[in-house]
């Protein structure tokens, strides 16, 4: 029996993003961000109620700011108190979790689709679904990129700007393009 494309997207596949069941589920992901977004200011701790059932699970006195983006939501798992600052963007092909109490700045995108190298593949829709896992305690500055496959570990920081290319080690200080230590 031949695999659905989420199916190969769920196992880390290449797999075909133009599919209608994935494009259903990204339709789904829309309505709840553009609730979320549209939504007077919430208490702290609150979010869209569509965006909040949508995800995989969300830890207490969890916080988005609004405009917040997501592709799917459902692969989204965010622990006690992280807080997401205004603008911040998740395209959440694979899972993406967050650990307790981490914080991203203003603008802050996590990519878990990994396109396709050969041109052809790549206009049919062809990529694959690299998790994201951000440990506890971290801190990513404003308009940080993070791209697909990468683990930052517990406390670690990644400065403002910066392109996280490579795993960052607990409690390590990354800036740049590519995000390199620093002391």
């Amino acid at each position: 029996m031949a695999l659905s494309e989420r199916e190969k997207r769920d196992r880390g596949a290449w797999y075909c993003c133009l599919d209608p069941e994935l494009e259903a589920l990204r339709d789904q992901a829309r309505a709840a961000c553009f609730q979320h977004s549209t939504m007077p200011p919430p208490e702290r701790g609150a979010m869209a109620p569509s965006l909040a059932d949508l995800f995989a699970n969300v830890g207490d006195d969890a916080l988005l700011e609004a405009p917040f983006h997501c592709a799917y939501g459902h692969n989204i798992s965010l622990g006690a108190a992280v807080y997401l600052n205004a603008g911040c963007v998740v395209l959440d092909t694979a899972p993406v979790r967050i650990g307790a109490r981490s914080m991203l700045g203003p603008g802050v995108h996590l990519y878990c689709a990994d396109h396709h190298r050969d041109a052809a593949q790549r206009a049919a829709g062809i990529e694959r679904a690299l998790p994201v896992t951000i440990g506890e305690d971290v801190w990513i500055g404003g308009g940080a990129i993070v791209l697909p496959g990468v683990r930052i570990g517990d406390g670690a920081i990644v400065g403002a700007g910066s392109v996280v290319t490579r795993d960052v080690p607990s409690g390590a200080r990354v800036m740049g393009n590519p995000a390199r230590a620093r002391d």
